[in-house]
């Protein structure tokens, strides 16, 4: 049983396992990019819900869009603006603020006018803000914050965590709470390095797709047991 008073207040995902989910069932794969695209808005909704404010995923890193095939980038890169155009409204009148981590400058001048256009809308009633990692990389993060810092001319000894993590894409967020990966998978492939410190992790064999919002509330559950000590 969730205790609401308990609640982790952000939530990361490693999405992964999309791939061998389709393959397993003898399909492209990029349908199981799809059946991982429709299980995220389901948890997002679910987390909506339940009263988690942050839930950040890692939808594609700086080394996937580059070295995967140009086929099933181009399929990424439809069912995101699909996913984008088509969930837009829907998110303004749900009260879910959509946010992007990482330099989606890089992408296709299609994709990239499609993401400016659902960052641009204002929710009025804001229940949670979903963040989606694109073209993101933790280490890629932090040299770039380290580079704005110099390029502000910030004095050595003003630099502190604070200032730090004012520089990084999740300024004004709390830290992840929780860290989820499902996919059978134990690496953290280079994601929320700063803002991981002191989150707790769960590893499941479970595939992204099929990591039903069911599993999500198994998690939490998980989640509330554990000492919170935060290196005391």
């Amino acid at each position: 049983m969730i205790d609401k008073n308990k609640l982790p207040k952000h939530i990361a995902i490693i999405m992964d396992g999309n791939r061998r989910w389709a393959r397993q069932k003898g399909l492209p794969d990029g349908k199981g990019h799809e059946a991982g695209a429709a299980n995220l808005q389901k948890i997002v909704e679910y987390c909506r819900d339940l009263g988690i404010k942050h839930l950040t995923v890692y939808a594609l890193s700086t080394e996937n869009w580059r070295l995967r095939s140009p086929v099933e980038v181009k399929g990424l890169f439809d069912l995101l603006i699909r996913v984008v155009k088509t969930k837009a409204e829907e998110y303004q009148k749900s009260g879910i603020k959509f946010f992007v981590l990482g330099n989606f400058q890089a992408f296709p001048l299609k994709v990239k006018d499609a993401i400016k256009k659902i960052l641009s809308m204002v929710i009025v009633k804001e229940k949670i803000q979903f963040n989606i990692a694109l073209n993101y990389g933790g280490r890629d993060e932090i040299v770039n914050a380290i580079k704005n810092i110099i390029k502000n001319k910030i004095p050595a000894n003003k630099i502190d965590e604070k200032l730090i993590s004012d520089y990084l894409y999740t300024k004004d967020q709390p830290d992840p709470d929780l860290v989820i990966r499902p996919g059978g998978e134990f690496r953290l492939s280079n994601f929320l390095l700063w803002q991981m410190s002191y989150a707790e992790l769960y590893f499941t064999d479970i595939l992204w797709p099929d990591f039903t919002p069911k599993e999500m509330e198994k998690v939490i559950e998980w989640y509330q047991q554990r000492e919170r000590r935060m290196g005391k």
